[in-house]
């Protein structure tokens, strides 16, 4: 009964939404991969912006690793966003359960402490293989939750949280409020949503909009690829493209960044796409 409410009272938004998403063409996913709830050893997806992500800053130690990041970002004040984003399986250390790379869309109150998640993982701690799977997360007053999991209602039968993905495949990531809920969509499917009550119905527009690469290192290294392994300056890299705002009155403009540009840079930056990724340090 609470779904059917929800999208009840989200209609209009919603088909407008889906009317928006469904200019880009789907990508094929494979079968289901294991969707851990808990976040076992795997990091968290560390929450942008605190310390600050700056240009050349070089990997960020907190959470329990050392993060990297290629970063688009916009300040804002918006009910959603979109992009699409080529789907990789970056190399991480065969067996690492303390590294992980990702890429993905994230929606952030002003003060950077509630945040939306979806993107995909490279993350043998958390789906036991190194294949790329579709992931949701969010924190709540700067607490961390835990992946695909923790409160996230799951709606869709075919487009599942912790889902494996076909790498070298592009696909379309999106979240937006409905009727107080953050919902999250993939390839023009509504996934499922996290209730607007994780938040006390307080956190219900975002202020902050980030799509990005991310690398958790384990400790001591830098080896682990970003993207497809190859920078961002160069021709056949990671990309993130089509991004777009929905239910804000700015024009959709990133701002890119990268904290570590000799491991992991971007290029060919437009307002709503750059190329990403990197070697890191070299094989693991």
């Amino acid at each position: 009964m609470r779904i059917r409410q929800a999208l009840v009272s989200g209609a209009t938004t919603l088909a407008a939404t889906l009317s928006l998403l469904a200019a880009a063409p789907a990508a094929p996913a494979t079968a289901d991969g294991p969707a851990r709830a808990g976040r076992a050893a795997a990091p968290a997806p560390a929450p942008l912006g605190s310390p600050r992500v700056a240009a050349g800053s070089g990997p960020i130690c907190w959470f329990g690793a050392c993060y990297d990041y290629v970063s688009g970002r916009q300040i804002t004040d918006t009910a959603g966003a979109t992009v699409r984003m080529l789907q990789a399986a970056p190399a991480i250390k065969p067996g690492d359960t303390e590294s992980h790379s990702l890429q993905e869309l994230a929606l952030q109150s002003a003060d950077k402490k509630s945040t939306v998640e979806i993107g995909w993982t490279v993350d043998y701690g958390l789906n036991g293989d190194l294949l790329p799977h579709l992931f949701v997360y969010h924190w709540v007053d700067g607490a961390e939750s835990c992946y695909n999991g923790c409160g996230f209602v799951q709606v869709s039968r075919t487009a599942k949280a912790g889902m494996a993905l076909r790498p070298g495949t592009a696909a379309r990531f999106a979240i937006q409020n409905v009727a107080g809920d953050w919902w999250v969509f993939y390839n023009e499917q509504a996934v499922g949503y996290f209730p607007g009550s994780l938040w006390g119905g307080t956190y219900t527009r975002a202020q902050v909009v980030t799509a990005f690469g991310e690398v958790a290192h384990a400790a001591g290294s830098t080896c682990e690829q970003m993207g497809d392994g190859r920078f961002g300056a160069k021709g056949g890299s990671g990309w993130i493209s089509d991004y777009r705002l929905l239910g804000a009155t700015d024009r959709s403009h990133l701002t890119v960044t990268a904290t570590s540009p000799a491991l992991y840079d971007a290029g060919h930056i437009t307002p709503t796409s750059f190329r990403l990724g990197g070697p890191g340090s070299g094989p693991c």
